[in-house]
C-alpha cells in the first residue's frame, strides 16, 4: 500500500485572522460591516468577539460567518476555526467602531458680543439639543490650530489673541458608553480684531450754565453696535492725572454712557466689559468750564448780572 502525501501544504507559522472594516463609523439607524478572513487557506469559521472600555472581551455568539454588519460600538476582533477537534488562528488586531446618535451639537459664544478684541475673554459652550438634557456627555473640540482634546465640561473659557481666529467645531459622547457619539457641529467661526477699541466722548456743549450743568457721552464703535449689545460700561474721569473714577458724589449718572457733570473741568472716558475687565484706550479730553458772571451797576444803584 502506498500514500503520497504530495498535496499537502505544511505551514510551520501558525496562522492570523486579519479583520477589515468597510467604514469604522455606524450611522444614525444603520449598521457596519466587517469582514474577517485567514489568507491561503480554505474551510474556516469565524468567532468574533467584542470590548468596551468597561467591559472584559466577549464571544459574540450566533455569528459564525466571514462578515457580519454590527450596529453597536466598541472594540472588535476575530479569529477563524476549523477541524475536530477544533484549530484556532491567532485572534485579529482590533477595529474599533464608533456609534452615531442623532442628538444634535452647536458651538455658542459667550458673551454674545458682534465683535471681539484681543486680550478678551470668552466661553464656547457646546450645546446638546433634541433630548440631550437626562445625559451625562463628555465633549470633543476642535480648534483652527489645535489637536482635539476632550473635557467633561460643555464649555472651554480662554483669552483670545490673533491665533484665535477661525472656525470651532465639537461633538459630544455619552459616559456611559464611549463609542457612541454625535456628529461634529457646525463650524462656529470666531474672528478677532486685533486693534484695541478707542471710546469717543460727546457733550451737548462745553460751557456750563449757571445753575445747570452739562451732558457727556461716553461711546465704542458707535456706528458698528449699540453699546446694549456690545456689553460695554463707561468708566469716567477728570483732569488729566486722575486715574479714579467719577462717582455719584461727582456726577449725575443717566443711562449707560452718560453723566451730566456741574464742576469745570477736563473729562474723559473708557469703556470697560466682561468678569475680567477688558478696558479700551481713553477717550480724548474734552474740557468743560463755567459759564463767566458779571455784575454792572445802574444809577439807581440796582445790582444787574450779566451773564457772557
Amino acid at each position: 500500500m502506498y500514500l503520497s502525501f504530495s498535496s499537502f501544504f505544511i505551514t510551520a507559522d501558525k496562522p492570523r485572522a486579519t479583520l477589515a472594516a468597510g467604514t469604522t463609523i455606524i450611522p444614525v439607524g444603520g449598521s457596519v460591516t466587517l469582514t474577517c478572513s485567514v489568507q491561503r487557506f480554505d474551510g474556516w469559521k469565524y468567532e468574533w468577539f467584542r470590548r468596551t472600555q468597561k467591559t472584559y472581551e466577549g464571544q459574540i455568539r450566533g455569528q459564525q460567518n466571514r462578515d457580519i454588519r454590527v450596529s453597536q460600538g466598541g472594540i472588535y476582533r476575530c479569529r477563524g476555526t476549523r477541524g475536530n477537534p477544533v484549530y484556532y488562528t491567532d485572534k485579529s488586531d482590533v477595529v474599533t467602531i464608533e456609534k452615531t446618535i442623532s442628538n444634535k451639537v452647536a458651538v455658542k459664544q459667550q458673551p454674545n458680543w458682534p465683535q471681539i478684541f484681543r486680550g478678551e475673554t470668552i466661553t464656547l459652550t457646546c450645546e446638546v439639543q433634541e433630548g440631550g438634557e437626562t445625559t451625562e456627555w463628555e465633549y470633543e473640540w476642535r480648534g483652527p490650530r489645535t489637536p482635539t482634546w476632550w473635557t467633561y465640561n460643555n464649555d472651554v473659557t480662554f483669552r483670545v489673541s490673533e491665533s484665535s481666529s477661525g472656525d470651532y467645531m465639537c461633538k459630544s459622547r455619552r459616559r456611559d458608553d464611549s463609542y457612541s457619539s454625535t456628529e461634529w457641529s457646525e463650524a462656529f467661526t470666531l474672528s478677532v480684531s486685533t486693534d484695541q477699541p478707542k471710546a469717543q466722548i460727546t457733550s451737548d456743549m462745553r460751557d456750563i450754565p449757571v445753575g445747570g450743568s452739562v451732558t457727556l457721552t461716553c461711546s465704542v464703535n458707535p456706528s458698528s453696535s449699540s453699546s446694549s449689545s456690545s456689553g460695554w460700561k463707561y468708566y469716567w474721569y477728570r483732569d488729566e492725572k486722575s486715574s479714579e473714577a467719577l462717582t455719584t458724589q461727582d456726577a449725575v449718572f443717566h443711562s449707560n454712557g452718560q453723566i451730566s457733570v456741574s464742576q469745570e473741568g477736563l473729562y474723559r472716558c473708557r469703556g470697560g466689559r466682561g468678569n475680567l475687565v477688558y478696558y479700551t484706550e481713553d477717550s480724548q479730553s474734552v474740557r468743560i468750564d463755567h459759564r463767566g458772571e458779571f455784575f454792572s451797576f445802574s444809577r439807581n444803584t440796582k445790582c444787574e448780572k450779566l451773564m457772557i
